[in-house]
């Protein structure tokens, strides 16, 4: 049986043209277009289709709306969105709402199709020109928060710890380091200033939870 979609875009050019360019592909079957969200989430319902491209800008109701209740009421369901914004919010939004794959519409047409058969294999996808964009804006944030272990601790702290969370004594981290003991032994109650953390084991769990080192090894 062959992938049955479901169109929902209100530009009916744009609408027909995609619809035509996928039944041209063997395997792909388009049983219906919606030209806004009511419509896309009512069509949905009483066809059941393998998947459901969407644009976000729709009248009435827009695809983000559509896409919760779509997933609400179908969880099987996979939605694509296509749409023209790239902006990181309508992303987070639509993936928040149970979208599985999110492209733009500037896209190349064999893009859509791998979209089209990476979520049909239950495994999410994200356009590598909103996913750049999307890390970009995720470091940015992560750089703005200045919570991370690598923005509260020095190079030579960070060293400290993780040797420290991997089971070494002062004596051993000293003689890794080519330090002192006493300068171990400096760094350490710095680093629990710092941290807030009063205890070896509570550096350890630090440690592991902030990616410096691992429960294995």
């Amino acid at each position: 049986m062959g992938i049955r979609i479901i169109l929902a875009d209100d530009h009916k050019i744009f609408c027909e043209g995609l619809r035509f360019m996928l039944e041209d592909q063997p395997g792909i079957e388009v049983i219906a277009t919606a030209p806004d969200g009511y419509t896309a989430a009512k069509m949905t319902r009483e066809l059941s289709p393998d998947v459901v491209i969407i644009d976000i800008g729709m009248p009435n109701l827009n695809g983000i709306e559509a896409t919760r209740r779509i997933n609400a009421e179908n969880q099987d369901v996979k939605i694509i969105a296509l749409s023209m914004h790239s902006d990181k919010r309508f992303v987070a939004e639509m993936f928040k709402a149970g979208a599985s794959g999110y492209l733009l519409k500037d896209s190349d047409f064999d893009e859509l199709i791998i979209a089209i058969n990476t979520v049909m294999e239950d495994n999410p996808y994200i356009s590598p020109a909103v996913a750049k964009m999307v890390i970009k804006d995720y470091v940015k944030s992560l750089r703005e928060d200045n919570t991370s272990v690598f923005d509260i601790l020095t190079a030579r702290e960070r060293e400290v710890l993780q040797i420290l969370a991997e089971g070494k004594n002062t004596h051993q981290i000293a003689a890794a380091l080519y330090v002192s003991e006493k300068t171990v032994e400096a760094h350490r109650r710095q680093i629990m200033n710092k941290l807030g953390i009063n205890s070896v084991a509570g550096l350890i769990k630090y440690a592991i939870r902030e990616g410096l080192t691992t429960v294995e090894k």
